[in-house]
């Protein structure tokens, strides 16, 4: 007789099974610490595609497979970011006037976000995820230091209105905003550290909303996978973190032995051999 436990959605389910479940999170970390510490991204853009792939592996239904990905990739976000902004902090480098005035357009964005989550498909969240990757890796592939909108950060209403799109686009992908501040930042002459410190707050106005909004979008559902409670699954999270933790600073180290346009490159190609596999996921 084939041995059960009860996972946190309360269905039976044989042990064999969590402990698949399990080593895929963990193979899931490493590769997305080890990714995210080569390319300096904070997780969520290599977390979610991997993710993906790992529940496709193990048979978790298409209809929720992309939902459990980005869910569960803003609840790892939520204690990374904010240790990451609570050591930024202390350095002084957040720009704490910019980050107050997103605290509360961003999270409006991530409310709409997750209402849209309740009701869009999984082709839906990966053509959204596809389409933003697609942007992201060009601008990285064809950088230039000189590229700039402005001088200065734009204020209200124009400050506001990016603030709800980076809440909303960053919790239908799962990732904490900082691709999309940090070349919002830069590009209006930001120098990238201050950039990279502020979108650790704006990470945690993203994730912790993000969190709960994507228990509540999936809640009930009887097609997650086991040790989900919505579309947060747990397994993935308590494994997931330790491993980066490890991972990411041997990421780092390869790193440091590329030059920064290696990395740039390197990262612009991930996003959109990323974007490819979503779009042939969709149409092929």
């Amino acid at each position: 007789m084939v041995s059960v436990v009860t996972c946190i959605r309360g269905a039976k389910l044989p042990v064999s099974e969590i402990l698949a479940f399990a080593a895929a999170a963990i193979a899931v970390g490493a590769t997305a610490g080890l990714l995210a510490g080569i390319f300096g991204i904070g997780g969520g853009a290599v977390m979610v595609p991997i993710f993906y792939q790992a529940l496709g592996y193990l048979g978790v239904d298409e209809a929720v497979r992309m939902h459990v990905a980005v869910g569960s990739s803003l609840a790892i976000i939520v204690p990374t970011s904010i240790r990451s902004f609570m050591a930024h902090l202390k350095h002084g480098a957040v720009d704490k006037e910019l980050l107050r005035s997103m605290a509360i357009p961003v999270p409006v964005g991530v409310v709409l976000a997750s209402l849209t989550a309740a009701h869009i498909s999984s082709s839906g969240l990966r053509a959204i995820f596809a389409c933003i990757a697609v942007v992201v890796g060009l601008r990285l592939l064809f950088n230039r230091e000189n590229w700039r909108l402005g001088n200065t950060v734009p204020g209200n209403p124009w400050r506001s209105v990016f603030g709800v799109l980076l809440g909303f686009f960053s919790t239908l992908m799962g990732i904490g905003g900082g691709i999309l501040n940090n070349t919002f930042m830069t590009l209006f002459g930001r120098p990238i550290h201050q950039a990279v410190a502020t979108s650790a707050g704006v990470g945690v106005l993203i994730s912790v909303p993000g969190l709960i909004g994507y228990i509540w979008a999936g809640w009930g559902d009887k097609l997650l996978p086991v040790g989900s409670t919505g579309f947060v699954n747990w397994i993935a999270f308590a494994m997931i973190i330790p491993v980066t933790l490890i991972a990411a600073p041997i990421g780092a180290k390869i790193a440091h032995m590329l030059a920064k346009r290696h990395l740039e490159v390197g990262f612009g190609l991930f996003m959109m051999v990323v974007a490819a596999r979503f779009f042939y996921s969709l149409y092929g």
